[in-house]
């Protein structure tokens, strides 16, 4: 276990107050190893931040709690009842929703059509154009994102606004624990800054629970509550934002890496 962990254990939150709880997870591919004996928990509201480098497992991860993969053993318990992920569909029934990087927005399509993309309003044999036109107008108002249109094709969006419009797609269709796989990932300040607002705004709210995979130590402290560091496939820190820094995280990290450039001298 990486230096620093065994100090790093946020204060255990009462079971009643986590709406997701990750036990003893491990997942193999062949014979690379990708999570060992993973514990997450994440409670009603939090903004959890999950860090760690390329390789960690973090990507693995985020695709077990939302039913993509299936994990080797372990198990995730929701609302406090211990469930099966056994697809995507099933953990969108159970209020689990992911927004990966490439957001499975369709660029020719307007704000709206996307807003409902799988579940349009009809009217009839008719797609109900104006229904959906007048929702997704308020519902994007409601949590903070100002677009000019929501007549506008998709691509003709920032990066920003693009992940803006499949996270109001994803809370909007009852989400009550939202997974964001790197929402800032090759994002510029202002874009970021759009994304980290629309965050808090969702924080404020209190109905959503958020876990956040981040490379960036800075807005990570900012934005979240909690910090887990995620390496090797296994969760070396979990501390309150409040009781760690970016320095302490670098640190973790070197000296990762120190052991790492230590092991590869004495095996050459």
């Amino acid at each position: 276990m990486t230096a620093g962990a065994s100090e790093g254990q946020a204060p255990p939150a009462p079971v009643g107050d986590d709406v997701l709880r990750v036990e003893h997870i491990s997942k193999r591919f062949g014979a690379v190893t990708a999570l060992v004996d993973v514990n997450l928990r994440l409670a009603k509201g939090e903004v959890l931040a999950l860090l760690g480098d390329n390789g960690a497992g973090k990507s693995t991860l985020i695709k077990i709690i939302c039913g993509f993969q299936q994990p080797d053993s372990g198990r995730i318990v929701v609302d406090g009842e211990e469930v099966t992920l056994k697809s995507v569909d099933y953990a969108r029934s159970l209020g689990i929703d992911a927004v990966y990087q490439d957001l499975a927005l369709i660029d020719q399509l307007s704000v709206y059509h996307n807003m409902f993309l799988n579940r349009e309003r009809v009217r009839g044999p008719l797609l109900n154009n104006r229904a959906m036109r007048k929702l997704a107008r308020e519902r994007l108002d409601s949590i903070g994102i100002g677009l000019k249109s929501v007549d506008l094709p998709v691509a003709r969006l920032s990066g920003g606004q693009r992940q803006s419009i499949a996270v109001a797609r994803a809370v909007y269709s009852d989400a009550k624990i939202l997974l964001l796989d790197e929402p800032l990932a090759a994002m510029g300040a202002k874009e970021a800054a759009q994304i980290l607002d629309l965050v808090r705004d969702l924080k404020r709210q209190g109905d959503v629970s958020i876990i956040m995979i981040a490379h960036n130590y800075g807005q990570a402290l900012e934005i979240c509550d909690r910090v887990n560091l995620l390496q090797h496939g296994e969760i070396t820190l979990d501390k309150l934002t409040k009781d760690t820094s970016v320095q302490e995280l670098n640190d973790i990290v070197m000296e990762e890496y120190r052991r790492a450039l230590q092991e590869r001298h004495r095996s050459a």
